[in-house]
């Protein structure tokens, strides 16, 4: 007998239609913006061209998802960096969300 789940688990819902327009107008209200607007451009582009060649939307749904969990951590990581903590033993972003495609 094999340990094997006999159902995959559901993947997470699609993103809204309007997430990147509202993550767009998100970065360029944050004071990142002037680093984090063109990184968000160049991960969406990539994403748009994965997307034409494997007529799957999923590199734009991991790129929508990828800045949503960044920006939602901005204000935890702003708070840390301010508390003056020792941050020597941190974790790398790669790490956590995986490698930039």
């Amino acid at each position: 007998m094999s340990a094997q789940p006999d159902h995959a688990p559901a993947p997470p819902p699609a993103p809204a239609p309007t997430a990147a327009a509202q993550l767009r107008a998100q970065i360029r209200a944050d004071r990142r913006a002037p680093s984090w607007l063109p990184a968000f451009e160049q991960d969406w582009s990539r994403a748009l061209q994965d997307a034409q060649h494997s007529y799957s939307l999923a590199p734009l749904h991991d790129v929508v998802r990828t800045w949503q969990a960044r920006l939602a951590a901005a204000p935890a990581v702003d708070a840390f960096v301010a508390s003056g903590y020792d941050d020597s033993d941190g974790v790398a972003l790669e790490d956590v969300l995986g490698p930039r495609q």
